[in-house]
């Protein structure tokens, strides 16, 4: 057996997040961890493994006292990578265009 401290206040953000921050902004106002450190972080809380079965937009993360909303999770991700828009609707298939087809079309 070890005699290791296993108090989550003692271990390092990266091991026990739920215990250091309580949202994503908290994640990504952390200037003592790097962006990849921010990745790990948050993309382990956007887990399906954290979805709460009722309500698969939010995120209940175990050792935090609230849930979190998916959304927050997903836009924090998006800022570590420089993009603030949130994503276009999807959904709607999109037609490419194609010159040739319609130029087809209008000699028969």
């Amino acid at each position: 057996m070890t005699n290791a401290n296993t108090n989550a206040g003692n271990l390092h953000p990266l091991f026990h997040p739920a215990a250091h921050y309580t949202s994503p902004e908290d994640v990504l106002n952390d200037n003592a961890l790097s962006t990849p450190e921010k990745r790990i972080i948050l993309s382990s809380w956007a887990s399906d493994m954290f979805a709460v079965e009722s309500c698969p937009a939010l995120r209940e993360i175990p050792g935090m006292g609230h849930t979190i909303r998916l959304a927050d999770i997903l836009a924090a991700l998006r800022r570590l990578d420089g993009d603030d828009d949130p994503p276009r609707p999807g959904g709607v298939p999109m037609r490419l265009r194609r010159p040739w087809a319609a130029a087809q079309r209008r000699s028969a």
